[in-house]
């Protein structure tokens, strides 16, 4: 099956001395892209994942920021180029634990976030809390950027953004001109507010403004699902590249696909069979990562109930059915029994062995369409009261 569009113009870009190929980032989510889930997405990718960056990190909690303490440190060679994504209020807090990070576990970049809407991380102040306060963001950045340069590592400093806390105070292009001004070497813009959540489109429209006033590479992210969509917006919204976050989390095999495209490779069709194989790679990272048994458990049948949404029948299947030979059960009601399987499972092993008899049995005609995945937008969320963050300082 080939790819029935032309390779963009930019498949790759440069942060400092890293030339990164191909132009994607796996967006960091709290709670989902952890060592495991990286480094599941780079092996499905044949190592072409562009960039890496942690689950973020808070730097507020401690008197003295400690290494120990913070799981979302931890990376592994393989995971390279990487870097470790930071949050917090307060500018000197961030600088020394960008310093400590840097001078202890070498990364390849450091990040800050101004992009998280939880309300706890946002309600007080940091995340995209920094949004409705500029010159707190722009004074972290220039402490966290000499911090950098002060310990002699030779680092890139990049931002994680939204566009704005709300419709009425979009702000990017002044978070762009603070960004810039204070070294910070790449721009990565979410294309929603604080205020919308996941609800609702990302505007590209404001990252590509972003894109085309910037001298530094800008990366857009917000609702890239498939190929054809990472294509359209680097082709038309003049971004450097893009960032993917819950369309990784349906479709682990996006950057391979992404990858493939732009190597001018055929589109490879994902069997159930090979989709089925994941958990079984999933759970050994997960277990290799200190994960326990139950916990590993967990964290597949969340992948199982994303992935079982992109299954559809084989063409060859499709062409049998429609001869009337051999006609069995719809694709959707064969999806929903591997589904059931799966997340019905009492134990890890169970989950595994269950995997393994779907994919020679009733899944053996179904294969893994990412165009299926759709609409992949949260609920709409409740405002958020922005009121006492900065008690404390």
């Amino acid at each position: 099956m080939l790819n029935n569009f032309k390779i963009p113009k930019k498949t790759s870009f440069r942060l400092r001395s890293l030339d990164i190929f191909p132009n994607t980032i796996l967006s960091p989510m709290d709670g989902v892209t952890d060592a495991p889930f990286r480094r599941l997405c780079r092996v499905l990718s044949g190592d072409r994942m562009g960039l890496l960056v942690s689950e973020f990190v808070p730097t507020d909690g401690d008197a003295v920021f400690c290494l120990e303490g913070h799981k979302q440190l931890k990376f592994f060679p393989e995971e390279r180029p990487f870097g470790v994504q930071i949050f917090g209020r307060f500018p000197d807090k961030m600088a020394a634990a960008a310093r400590k990070i840097a001078e202890s576990l070498h990364p390849d970049y450091i990040e800050v976030n101004a992009g998280c809407p939880a309300p706890k991380v946002a309600g007080k102040g940091s995340g995209s809390g920094l949004l409705r306060d500029l010159p707190r963001l722009q004074e972290i950045l220039h402490d966290v950027r000499a911090a950098l340069d002060g310990c002699g590592v030779d680092m890139p400093l990049t931002l994680k953004c939204r566009i704005g806390w709300d419709s009425e105070s979009i702000n990017i292009m002044e978070t762009l001109a603070i960004a810039e001004g204070e070294g910070v070497e790449m721009l990565t813009v979410h294309g929603r507010t604080r205020l919308q959540g996941y609800n609702g489109l990302a505007d590209w429209d404001w990252i590509g403004k972003a894109a085309a006033a910037a001298k530094i590479p800008v990366i857009g992210n917000g609702d890239v699902n498939s190929v054809a969509r990472a294509f359209d917006c680097i082709e038309n919204y003049g971004v450097a590249g893009v960032a993917i976050g819950r369309g990784a989390m349906h479709n682990p095999w996006i950057f391979g696909q992404i990858a493939d495209a732009w190597e001018g490779k055929p589109a490879h069709v994902i069997t159930a069979a090979e989709a089925l194989d994941v958990f079984k790679l999933y759970y050994g990272f997960k277990i290799e990562d200190g994960s326990t048994d139950k916990g590993a458990e967990g964290r597949l049948k969340q992948l199982a109930a994303r992935l079982c949404k992109g299954f559809c029948l084989d063409e060859r299947r499709e062409a049998r059915d429609e001869r009337g030979e051999g006609q069995g059960p719809g694709a959707e009601d064969v999806a929903m029994q591997v589904r059931q399987a799966l997340l019905s499972s009492s134990c890890a092993a169970e989950l595994l062995d269950r995997a393994q008899s779907l994919k020679e049995g009733i899944a053996k005609d179904l294969v893994f369409d990412p165009d299926r995945l759709v609409n992949l937008n949260g609920a709409k969320e409740t405002e958020l009261k922005f009121g006492d963050q900065f008690k404390g300082r």
